[in-house]
This record gives C-alpha cells, structure tokens and sequence, in this order.
C-alpha cells in the first residue's frame, strides 16, 4: 500500500534537525512501504493517489493553516487514512484540551482562558499567557497582570520546574522518554529512566487521548513539589529526537511503527 509521507524537510526548527529524522524513517519505512514524500502544502493535491497519507515533521500548523484545514476536510470528506488519525484530542484539536484536562483534576499545570478566572489559578509572581491557537512558544509572554480576550488565550501559573521529560509512545506501548536537564536548554535531551510511577502518569493521557493508532508524545515538567505536570499532549507530529536514543531502541521504534502502520491499513 503506497504512503504519503508529508514532512517540511526545510523547516528551520531550533535545536531539532527535522530533515534528518525524516531521511532515517522514510528510509527504514521503504523496506516495508512504497512511499512518497510531500510538503505539507502539497498534500491534499497529492493525497488521492495513495492509500494513506502519514503526517511526520510538518512543522507548526499555524504556518500553514488554512491549507491544513482543506487538507483535513477533504481527508474527512473522502475517507483517506491519515496517520496519526484525525480523531485526537490533543494538540491535533487545539489547546482546549488543557482546559478540560484541568476541569477533570488531570495532573496537568493548571489552565484558564479568561483573565477573570484569575483566582481559579494558584497566586504566583508571574504568569504564562499564549495564543489559543499557538504553537512552538509563538507569542508566549509572562506577565504578573494576565490580560486578553476571553477564549482567546491560556494563561497559567509560571512553574519553577526542575526538568521538562517527555514520553514516547507508539499507539498505546511506550516506547523511550527523554528530558532536558537543564531548563533553559530545553532542546539539549538526554535518555530518561522513568519510574513506575512516571509511565502511569503518561498513560493515563494516551488513555484519554482514545487513540488507537499513532505516534504520540506526553510533555511534562517535574514540579517543585516532585509530582509530573503536563505540559503539551502532542499526537499530530510530534518530533521524536531519534538521533538522540542509543541504536537498539531506536530499531524498537521503527519496528513499533512499522506493526502500528500495517495493523492501521488492514
């Protein structure tokens, strides 16, 4: 079954070498898959010629996202098999999911979209305020006077952390974690242990996710108090810092996604 594989080889991402991870798994991929690969502006117009259409390291939607929206619609519209499906939750569908993550009581960094919310939150000296619809840290600010429209921001609590560690997950099996010792190098990864406890954490958030197949990453930041807070449940193109895990994990990967992909299209 040929795939379209759809990556922004070009895209200038900091600290992360998106081309380069997209050349080792479409690479590894064509021993299983025909494939093509695509720019994430080509691929409603190429999208009729393949059995599926996998979507990698597009970079952030909101570059591109009006053609986004008319390639997920007419994906919807024809029955494509996209890959990650387009039934997440997560980032794929917006920010509101942190909202209803902390509406639930989620271990999640408390959120609110209404500066009049304001006493809903935790009293701290500063806190982070973005777009709604953002991505990559565009426009993040922080503020001890949260302002904006309402529905239209996140604001949350500026959290002192001691680490930022992220899980990898291929459908539902864990795969490797990564973290950022330092916090203010946050694209300077290293392997991560995780404890029982940590990998419950992150389940639990691949489990609210319902998604069956697909490649998802759970960020989260090890608080003052020692318990793990979300930060961003990613599951539309998740970067996976490939180059970065030792060669037997990383063959694990690719043999997690390959059985993922061939239980997806059968």
């Amino acid at each position: 079954m040929p795939l379209l594989y759809v990556t922004d080889l070009a895209y200038p991402a900091r600290g992360r070498r998106y081309g380069d991870e997209d050349a080792f798994l479409t690479a590894r991929l064509r021993e299983h898959f025909p494939l093509a690969l695509c720019h994430p502006l080509d691929a409603e117009r190429l999208m009729p010629g393949f059995d599926a259409v996998i979507v990698r390291n597009s970079g952030p939607v909101l570059h591109y996202q009006e053609a986004y929206d008319s390639f997920r619609a007419a994906a919807l519209t024809a029955g494509t098999r996209v890959y990650n499906p387009l039934t997440g939750r997560g980032d794929m569908a917006g920010k509101q999911y942190l909202l209803d993550l902390t509406a639930a009581g989620y271990p999640v960094i408390p959120t609110i979209d209404d500066p009049a919310r304001l006493a809903e939150l935790p009293q701290v000296p500063s806190y982070a305020v973005k777009p709604k619809q953002g991505a990559d840290s565009i426009g993040l600010t922080f503020t001890a006077h949260p302002s904006g429209p309402a529905g239209e921001i996140l604001i949350q609590p500026r959290i002192d952390f001691a680490y930022e560690v992220s899980f990898y997950f291929v459908d539902d099996a864990f795969q490797y974690a990564l973290y950022a010792p330092d916090p203010d190098r946050r694209w300077e990864l290293a392997p991560y242990e995780p404890k029982g406890a940590d990998l419950e954490f992150a389940r639990s958030f691949i489990e609210w996710n319902t998604l069956r197949h697909g490649i998802q990453r759970v960020d989260a930041c090890r608080a003052p108090s020692g318990e793990l807070l979300l930060v961003e449940l990613e599951d539309l193109n998740p970067y996976l810092s490939l180059d970065l895990v030792p060669p037997a994990v990383r063959d694990a990967f690719v043999t997690s996604l390959t059985g993922s992909l061939h239980s997806f299209l059968t």
